[in-house]
């Protein structure tokens, strides 16, 4: 990880993350979360893509793992190296279940900053940066960038919503997300120093009543 990558996200910690209730709500959801989000056409296409784009046998991170369905399984069943990482200790339960021959750090993204975890070669964060504040989330991309070895990969997604840390309802609990509108994302991610080689979007309508319908954002990215 280079030093400017490492600087930004240390200063910004300083300041103080506030993850109150995060985990919490994941440890309440459980494996509930797979019944209420059944469909998952746009990730199940972005994580294949990083699976085949990889060489066999690569390092690929999954940040904000979940229950290891479908991302961190199809990423193992591929032949990778996988590491899972979430801030839920019932959510990695059911990873490490799910998904035995991988391997799952309970930990929060903004703890990875000092490299623990060392270098890799594709990276997945499915709905992840959405649970930080918006200040956030540059520091989160620029702090991948450095995890990432020269030409790795990035699948990302997001929910498209001009949001900063806004509370939602979630499965009978309340979780804080934020977004970006489509453009906005695009220049997150390039000023963080990666290249957009593919995009798509789905319109999402989770089972569960209480959780909006979204538009869902996926973005291949290579290290620039």
């Amino acid at each position: 990880m280079s030093g400017d990558d490492n600087q930004g996200y240390d200063g910004y910690a300083r300041a103080g993350l506030d993850r109150t209730g995060q985990a919490e709500a994941f440890d309440a959801i459980g494996d509930r979360y797979d019944d209420a989000f059944p469909h998952k056409d746009g990730q199940l296409t972005a994580g294949d893509w990083l699976a085949s784009a990889l060489p066999p046998g690569s390092r690929v991170l999954d940040l904000g793992c979940g229950t290891g369905l479908p991302t961190a399984r199809r990423l193992s069943e591929a032949g990778h190296e996988v590491v899972g990482v979430d801030i839920s200790p019932g959510i990695l339960k059911l990873a490490r279940d799910n998904v035995p021959g991988a391997e799952f750090h309970l930990a929060d993204i903004a703890e990875l900053r000092d490299g623990r975890l060392g270098s890799f070669d594709g990276i997945a964060a499915f709905f992840t940066l959405l649970m930080l504040p918006r200040p956030e989330i540059p520091h989160a991309l620029r702090m991948l960038h450095g995890m990432l070895r020269p030409e790795g990969l990035l699948a990302l997604g997001m929910v498209e919503a001009d949001v900063n840390d806004f509370s939602i309802p979630f499965l009978g609990n309340t979780i804080r997300v934020s977004g970006y509108l489509r453009d906005e994302l695009r220049r997150v991610v390039r000023d963080a120093g990666f290249d957009v080689v593919g995009e798509d979007s789905h319109a999402y309508a989770p089972a569960s009543t209480d959780v909006p319908p979204e538009i869902q954002l996926f973005l291949n990215l290579r290290r620039a």
